[in-house]
C-alpha cells in the first residue's frame, strides 16, 4: 500500500486561510489545541518544546497574534487514553473558528461529533485511519498533515541499530496500544531473528505503567529498546530515557526531544520544521466548505537526523560508517 507521508508543520500551515480573514475582517478568532499529553502549560509561546515555540512564532508572522486577534483555548489528554474520546466531544461543542487536534485518537471523536467546524489534524496516513477519502480531495470539515514515514522505516532502524548494537537478541518495544507502529516493530524484530520480550503495549501510559513494563523488560533479559512515536511518549520522555538508562537498555527513538531529555539516540526527520510551518498554512486556508488538501512530506527524501549519544556507561560507540542510506 501507499503511503503519504506528512510532518507537524501542518499544524501551523493549516492555519494560514485563517489568518487571512482575520487581517482583512479585523474579526477576534477563536481556535482549540487539542493534545493527548502534553500539559496544557506547554502548548505556548514559551514551551519548553521547540515545535510549539515555532508554532506560536509561525502564527504571528503571518498576523494571528494571540490577545489581539487570536484566542487560544488550550486543552490536554493528560495521558489519560480513556478520557480521549469525552475530551474531543467537549471541545467539539465549543464555539470555535477551528480546532487543531493532534493524533488520530483526539481527531476520529472529533469528527464524529461535528460536521462544521474545520478540524486541523495531525496523524499518520488519514486514508488508512478513515479520516478523509482521500490526501487530495478529503472532503467534510478535515484537512491537516501526516508524520507518517511508513511503517517499513522500523526495518531499516533495526538495521543501523545492530550496526551500532550487533549482539542485539532480545529487543523490548514500547508502544501504546492502539498505535501500528507496535505490531510493526514486533514483525521487523521476529523477521530479523530478534526476540520481542516484556508486555510491549501500554494502555493507560501512567508513570507506574511505565516502570512496570520496564521492569518486566530487564526481568525476561532485554538488550535493546524500540519506542513508538506515541505523543504520551514524548510527554514522559524523562522518565522513558531515565528508565532506560537504569536497566542499561541502548534505545533508539523517533524524535530528538529524547535524546535532550536524556535518552540514546533518536532517527527520526528534525519535527520541529515541519510542525511549525505546515499546519499554519493550512489553518490559513482551512474552509468548511472547502477543504484544502492533506499536506504532505516526504521523509524517505527528507534529511532525517541521527544524533550520536549514547551513555558512556553502556560500554557502545559509534561506528565509523554506519548504513544510513536513504536515511541520513
Amino acid at each position: 500500500m501507499k503511503r503519504r507521508k506528512f510532518i507537524g508543520t501542518i499544524g501551523a500551515v493549516a492555519l494560514l486561510p485563517l489568518i487571512a480573514r482575520a487581517q482583512q475582517s479585523k474579526k477576534l478568532y477563536r481556535i482549540a489545541i487539542l493534545h493527548p499529553s502534553h500539559p496544557v502549560a506547554e502548548l505556548t509561546e514559551v514551551s519548553s518544546f521547540r515545535y510549539w515555540r515555532e508554532f506560536f512564532q509561525e502564527l504571528r508572522r503571518h498576523g494571528y497574534v494571540e490577545g489581539q486577534n487570536l484566542t487560544v483555548e488550550r486543552y490536554s489528554g493528560e495521558g489519560r487514553v480513556e478520557s480521549y474520546p469525552k475530551l474531543a466531544r467537549d471541545v467539539s461543542t465549543r464555539s470555535l473558528d477551528l480546532i487543531f487536534a493532534i493524533t488520530v485518537w483526539m481527531v476520529a471523536p472529533l469528527k464524529d461529533s461535528t460536521r462544521t467546524t474545520p478540524i486541523v489534524a495531525m496523524t499518520s496516513d488519514p486514508v488508512d485511519l478513515g479520516l478523509v477519502s482521500s490526501m487530495a480531495r478529503p472532503g467534510g470539515n478535515i484537512t491537516g498533515v501526516s508524520v507518517d514515514a511508513g511503517l517499513e522505516i522500523w526495518g531499516k532502524r533495526l538495521q543501523l541499530f545492530r550496526e551500532v548494537v550487533p549482539a542485539i537478541s532480545k529487543l523490548g518495544i514500547l508502544a501504546l496500544r492502539r498505535n501500528p507502529e507496535g505490531a510493526a516493530m514486533q514483525a521487523t524484530a521476529e523477521k530479523a531473528g530478534i526476540s520481542v520480550v516484556g508486555s510491549t503495549f501500554l494502555d493507560s501510559g501512567s508513570e507506574p505503567e511505565y516502570r512496570r513494563v520496564f521492569a518486566l523488560m530487564s526481568h525476561e533479559g532485554a538488550d535493546a529498546l524500540f519506542v513508538d512515536g506515541s505523543p504520551e511518549h514524548i510527554t514522559k520522555r524523562q522518565l522513558i530515557g531515565e528508565l532506560a538508562e537504569k536497566y542499561r537498555l541502548p534505545a533508539i527513538y523517533p524524535f530528538r526531544s529524547f535524546v535532550e531529555a536524556g535518552g540514546s539516540w533518536p532517527m527520526a526527520s528534525t519535527f520541529w520544521r515541519f510542525f511549525a510551518k505546515s499546519p499554519v498554512r493550512l489553518i490559513k486556508s482551512s474552509r468548511v466548505r472547502n477543504p484544502v488538501v492533506f499536506h504532505s512530506n516526504n521523509l524517505r527524501n527528507s534529511n532525517s537526523s541521527l544524533t550520536a549519544r549514547l551513555p558512556p556507561t553502556l560500554g557502545y560507540c559509534f561506528p565509523s560508517r554506519c548504513s544510513l542510506a536513504p536515511t541520513k
